[in-house]
């Protein structure tokens, strides 16, 4: 189930832990959220297979924010292509 079409500019970015670590710049082609640069400057992307809810205004992704720091991009993700 893709929960992408209810994810939009601005959304603060939830982790599982509940706290808000990132905000969604925009979607970037239909498998990943390119967030809004962070303090240095730098943009970050997050595959929306991350994502478990978009309710209340917020995109609420599977993980802590500190592993989902660890593990998002610097860079787009390459866009998957449906078997």
């Amino acid at each position: 189930m893709s929960l992408s079409h209810g994810i939009l500019p601005g959304m603060p970015v939830i982790c599982s832990q509940g706290g808000k670590f990132a905000t969604v710049d925009h979607m970037e082609g239909s498998n990943q959220i390119k967030l809004q640069k962070d303090e240095n400057g730098q943009h970050h992307y997050i595959p929306v297979s991350w994502v478990t809810a978009t309710d209340n205004a917020e995109v609420t992704v599977d993980r802590p924010g500190k592993q989902a720091m660890q593990d998002w991009s610097t860079t787009p993700l390459p866009e998957k292509l449906d078997s």
